[in-house]
């Protein structure tokens, strides 16, 4: 499912077909499978693997892997137990770490065997090429691929305990990890080349944690912007645990932890980031607004007393927020983010029919009357490449689109044979009065004079003119038929 190293392989592949080789079917399926592959990046969910940190400590171990840390990759949807177990049964005589710590001199030089394992989390690192925001389902396989660097946060408590509020206290001790190679690579697992430790500051973790809701909150919503068949159960979730202070708390323990005269007094090095905190919590309600507007659409009736509870919250929320921190408005991008992909499939399902290829049966066919033909009508019985009912509701509902475009697949096959069948039909009277027309005109004397079938008996074929008249016109002046016999007369008779 790397569909995106996949699409960098096949640009070499078409390259050489298309320059070197000139194997243009080659090319043309290479192609297809490279349009098949942008649109699975699109549409289709990704499991994301888990990330490990495994240290091997003590004498007893190879010396590829003594005292070492390396990174895997996990398998998909695989627990940390699970990958744990998988991995003592390899060193049965292994002794597991309790702790995240790195160990002393004592464990690294003893003589026995000690496993350290712990879930670190992969840090994006977005390829140059994307200079601009884009959707979130281009930027997720990136989020868990391509990566080299690993960080692991361990909440580490300094001063005083305040039982009132956790966060102002509550320091991050966050250790980095640089494997040798990117993840994945020709091994699930590579060695871990350097390692550094930073601090992060209750105030820092608290931009950072809002920063990261507020992205989540964001991402759900272009995600059932969309596809609007997604499940309405972890957008309410997201939602409720954000609008009812009851269940998280919200913001409200930021600003009894930094928004006080005591704090701004004690650390005026902090303003800059007080006032980014602030912003944050201001551009959260547009996000909000959104996604309560999409939960809003797709809820059902039962589920609707929770909603409007959850409105009730959310405007007090808004209220308070907006008049202490400002309004934001959000809605240019989200705008942009939700017209991204339905532009895209406006463009592929409510095309005009006039900018589709048409076949020679109906070129012809207009081109001797200004309206195509219809079933019933003189001429090939075809009927529009695009009924004018389907081509409407397209239009009007393309939020339908997804699911209508099997029909419409089923619709234009069967529309397709039918043309055949009736080409094929037509066409078969053609064909037999062709061959007698010849055997005619093989009887004849062959001369040097004999002029070329007439125009009209050609246009007659391919135009849609009221019959078909395949039938030799009389020879001209210069050519005497020959006498017919009773097997012409019969041949004629027939015709």
């Amino acid at each position: 499912q790397m569909w995106e190293e996949a699409i960098a392989l096949g640009k070499e592949l078409a390259e050489q077909y298309e320059n070197e080789m000139f194997d243009y079917e080659q090319l043309s399926e290479l192609l297809r499978k490279q349009a098949q592959f942008y649109e699975n990046i699109v549409k289709v969910i990704r499991p994301k693997p888990d990330y490990f940190a495994v240290g091997y400590y003590g004498q007893g171990f190879p010396t590829f892997i003594r005292n070492k840390v390396f990174i895997y990759r996990g398998k998909e949807y695989e627990r940390r137990e699970d990958f744990e177990a998988r991995l003592l049964t390899q060193f049965p005589n292994a002794e597991k770490m309790k702790t995240t710590s790195p160990p002393g001199d004592d464990i690294k030089n003893s003589s026995g065997q000690y496993i350290q394992c712990f879930t670190v989390k992969p840090k994006l690192d977005l390829p140059s090429k994307f200079h601009r925001p884009v959707s979130e389902q281009i930027v997720s396989f990136y989020r868990v691929n391509e990566v080299q660097r690993f960080e692991y946060s361990r909440p580490v408590r300094k001063g005083e305990k305040n039982p009132d509020n956790e966060f102002a206290n509550m320091w991050i001790e966050r250790t980095i990890y640089v494997t040798a190679y990117k993840l994945p690579g020709i091994l699930r697992w590579f060695e871990v080349k350097s390692v550094f430790m930073v601090e992060i500051s209750p105030l820092e973790n608290a931009i950072e944690t809002m920063q990261l809701t507020n992205d989540k909150i964001n991402n759900m919503v272009q995600q059932h912007l969309n596809d609007p068949n997604l499940p309405i159960n972890p957008l309410s979730m997201l939602l409720n645990g954000i609008v009812d202070p009851a269940v998280m708390g919200g913001f409200t323990n930021y600003e009894k932890a930094f928004f006080t005269e005591k704090y701004i007094h004690e650390h005026p090095e902090d303003h800059d980031k007080i006032e980014k905190l602030k912003d944050l919590i201001a551009w959260q309600i547009p996000f909000l607004a959104e996604g309560i507007r999409i939960h809003g659409e797709k809820v059902t009736e039962a589920l609707r007393p929770f909603h409007e509870r959850m409105e009730a919250c959310f405007r007090q929320l808004k209220d308070k927020v907006e008049k202490q921190y400002g309004v934001r408005a959000v809605l240019s991008s989200l705008d942009d983010r939700r017209g991204s992909r339905p532009r895209s499939m406006v463009r592929s399902f409510t095309m005009p029919s006039s900018s589709r290829p048409l076949s020679v049966a109906s070129v012809s066919s207009i081109s001797s009357d200004s309206t195509p033909s219809r079933p019933g009508s003189d001429g090939f019985v075809l009927e529009p490449l695009l009924p004018k009912k389907m081509h409407s509701r397209s239009q009007d509902k393309l939020d339908k689109d997804d699911l209508d475009k099997d029909k419409k697949e089923k619709k234009k096959e069967k529309r397709n044979s039918k043309h055949q069948e009736i080409f094929d039909k037509e066409f078969k009277s053609t064909d037999i009065s062709l061959q007698q027309s010849e055997a005619v005109i093989l009887s004849e004397t062959i001369s040097p004079l004999r002029p070329q079938r007439p125009k009209s008996q050609v246009i007659n074929v391919i135009s849609s003119e009221r019959r078909f008249s395949v039938s030799p016109s009389p020879p001209s002046s210069q050519v005497t038929p020959p006498p017919i016999t009773p097997r012409m007369k019969l041949s004629f008779g027939v015709q």
